[in-house]
C-alpha cells in the first residue's frame, strides 16, 4: 500500500504536465493587416523603397481594404492600395512643431505626442514635422522658421518660454504660430499671426481671491512664475480691500516650517495661497495640520491639479483646499489615444492646451468643425474656470 502511494505521488507531476495528443481548444492567433495609410503604394512603389534599404510603416485612417504583403530579405513589408474616395477629398493637415528640447525638457516629447495623438484621431490625411532648436536664441529660431517656411508649412505649434516668444514676435514671421505655454497677457508685442494657448493664472487667482479672508498668506518658491504670481496675488488682494498679506519664500531644501507657522498669530484664520510644486504643497499642508494652524482655506492655481495630490496627502490636510482648474473640456477618444502613447491631457495643462491648439489649427486648415468649444478672443484661448476641491478619492466641484 505504501509502495502504491509512493508510486502515485511520483507519477502525478508527469500526468499533470505531460503533452496531450488532443488539439488545444484555444484558437491559433491570426494576423489581419488593415489599410492604415491615405497614400497609394503598389508593389513597384514598395520595391523602390526596398532597393534603398528603407523600412517603412503606416499609421493613419483605417480602410476596409486589406494590404498586399510582400516578403523580401526575410522581412515583411506592407503596401497600401488606397480606394477610399471620402478621405482623398479631405484637405491634408500640415503642421510643424518648433521644439527647444533643452529648454522645455520632458514637454518636448509630451507635446509631440499630444499633437500626434490629435492627428491620429482625425479621419484626414496629415503631415506633422518637428524642427529641433538647441536654444531660444534669435539665430536658432530664425533659422528654424526659415526652414519651416521653405518646407511649405503655414501653421506651427511652438511650446516656447516667454523669452522664446519675444524672439518670435521680434522676427514677426508671416506664418501662424501657436504658443501652448504662454498667455497673451505675458506677451509684449503680439501680432495677428501669433496665437496663445497658455492658461490665464491671473483669472484663476482673481476667482479664488473672491472667497478669500484676511490675512492672505502666500507660500512660493524661487521660480520666476511663482514669484510673478505671488506679486500679483498681493497687489490684487490689497486692490480689492484686503488688509494684511504675509509672504513666505520656501526654498527647495526647506522641509520644516515650524519657524514660519507655529504659534504665528499673524497668519491665524487666513487664506493660504500655494504657489509651489505639488510635492512642496503637500509638505506645507501637512505641516499646517501638524502645528494646528487656524486655516480658513487653502488656494492653488492649475499647478496642483494633479491626482498625485490625492495619494500623497491626507484628507484632513487638504479638506479646506480649493483649486482653480481650466481643463474643463475633453474628448474620450483623444484621452484614450493619448493614453496609448503614455500621454496625459486630463491633468497636464500644457498637453491639454497643445491639443486645443492642434484642434484650432486643424479647423483653420480643413474647415472642419472644432472638437473643443473654447472661445478665441484676439488670438487667445479663453478657457472656462471651475473651482474644485480634492475630496477623499477625487476632485469634486466646490460649492
Amino acid at each position: 500500500m505504501i509502495k502504491l502511494l509512493f508510486l502515485t505521488l511520483l507519477l502525478l507531476p508527469i500526468a499533470l504536465f505531460s503533452k496531450s495528443d488532443q488539439p488545444s481548444k484555444i484558437p491559433l492567433p491570426e494576423i489581419t493587416v488593415f489599410n492604415l495609410d491615405p497614400y497609394p503604394c503598389d508593389e513597384a512603389c514598395v520595391q523602390k523603397y526596398l532597393k534603398n534599404g528603407l523600412i517603412f510603416s503606416y499609421l493613419s485612417h483605417q480602410d476596409f481594404e486589406t494590404q498586399n504583403v510582400f516578403l523580401s530579405k526575410e522581412k515583411i513589408y506592407y503596401a497600401t492600395v488606397m480606394k477610399d474616395d471620402s478621405i482623398k477629398k479631405k484637405k491634408k493637415i500640415r503642421i510643424a512643431l518648433l521644439m527647444p528640447y533643452k529648454t522645455i525638457g520632458r514637454y518636448a516629447a509630451s507635446t509631440t505626442n499630444a499633437s500626434f495623438a490629435y492627428l491620429m484621431s482625425t479621419d484626414a490625411p496629415f503631415e506633422l514635422k518637428s524642427y529641433k532648436i538647441e536654444d531660444e536664441s534669435y539665430a536658432e529660431i530664425v533659422a528654424a522658421l526659415d526652414k519651416i517656411k521653405n518646407d511649405g508649412f503655414e501653421y506651427v505649434i511652438a511650446p516656447l518660454t516667454q523669452a522664446g516668444e519675444k524672439v518670435v514676435a521680434r522676427i514677426n514671421p508671416n506664418i501662424n504660430i501657436y504658443f501652448p505655454t504662454i498667455n497673451k497677457k505675458d506677451a509684449k508685442d503680439p501680432t495677428r499671426y501669433l496665437y496663445y494657448g497658455g492658461i490665464d493664472y491671473r483669472a484663476q487667482i482673481d476667482m479664488l481671491l473672491r472667497i478669500s479672508s484676511s490675512p492672505l498668506v502666500i507660500f512660493y518658491d524661487n521660480s520666476e512664475i511663482a514669484q510673478q504670481l505671488s506679486r500679483y496675488e498681493e497687489s490684487s488682494f490689497k486692490e480689492h480691500g484686503g488688509r494684511s498679506v504675509v509672504k513666505f519664500e520656501i526654498p527647495q531644501q526647506i522641509t520644516n516650517l515650524e519657524k514660519q507657522i507655529k504659534d504665528n498669530s499673524k497668519i491665524s484664520g487666513g487664506s493660504f495661497f500655494l504657489n509651489t510644486p505639488i510635492v512642496k504643497s503637500g509638505m506645507i499642508m501637512s505641516q499646517l495640520t501638524l502645528y494646528d494652524t487656524d486655516v480658513k482655506n487653502i488656494f492653488s492655481t492649475q499647478a496642483n491639479y494633479n491626482p498625485l495630490l490625492l495619494s500623497m496627502t491626507q484628507y484632513r490636510d487638504r479638506k479646506e483646499m480649493i483649486i482653480a482648474n481650466s481643463i474643463t473640456q475633453n474628448d474620450d477618444l483623444l484621452i484614450e489615444t493619448n493614453s496609448i502613447l503614455q500621454n496625459d491631457i486630463v491633468y497636464d495643462w500644457i498637453n491639454y492646451t497643445t491639443t486645443v491648439g492642434m484642434d484650432y489649427f486643424s479647423h483653420l486648415i480643413s474647415g472642419e468643425k472644432r472638437r473643443y468649444n473654447i472661445e478665441v478672443s484676439s488670438n487667445q484661448m479663453i478657457y472656462p474656470i471651475k473651482l474644485l476641491q480634492p475630496s477623499v478619492s477625487r476632485f469634486i466641484p466646490y460649492n
